[in-house]
């Protein structure tokens, strides 16, 4: 069985919510994930701020009329914390950071630069036809 379906099944917690793929909507989500993280006794930082830009994203980049994204918060069994957002433009899929050293920053794309800073892991999962999910964990036994 895969070890990724295998962990979410072992959760302690788990929350989900749809908003509207808006800039308030990614507002929302992060005002939302940081009282669910607080009503679970958790450190709220630095997973509102992994929220805030994953659901930015999918208010900017992955917005579909009509259509929402989803936001999930998952606790599992191996004290990981685990982000996910998902939208509706399961073909736009976002890249890792090729940054250079000396490259001047454009005007956008620091948002998944800042993930991959924070979090310990993150990725992109595909589907259900249309959607994509962007998730990111972090592992709560390290950080204080």
């Amino acid at each position: 069985m895969n070890q990724e379906i295998t962990a979410l099944r072992m959760s302690l917690h788990q929350f989900t919510v749809p908003l509207s793929a808006t800039h308030r909507g990614a507002r929302l989500a992060r005002l939302l994930a940081t009282e669910q993280l607080r009503s679970w006794e958790l450190p709220f930082d630095p997973a509102r701020l992994i929220v805030a830009e994953l659901a930015t994203n999918a208010a900017v980049h992955g917005r579909v009329p009509g259509r929402s994204f989803r936001l999930g918060l998952i606790v599992t069994a191996h004290a990981t914390l685990r982000i996910e957002v998902t939208d509706a433009r399961g073909e736009q899929l976002p890249t890792r950071a090729r940054g250079t050293v000396g490259a001047e920053p454009t005007e956008a794309g620091h948002g998944l630069v800042l993930v991959e800073a924070l979090a310990d892991r993150w990725g992109v999962r595909t589907g259900p036809a249309p959607c994509k999910t962007v998730w990111a964990e972090l592992d709560l036994g390290t950080r204080g």
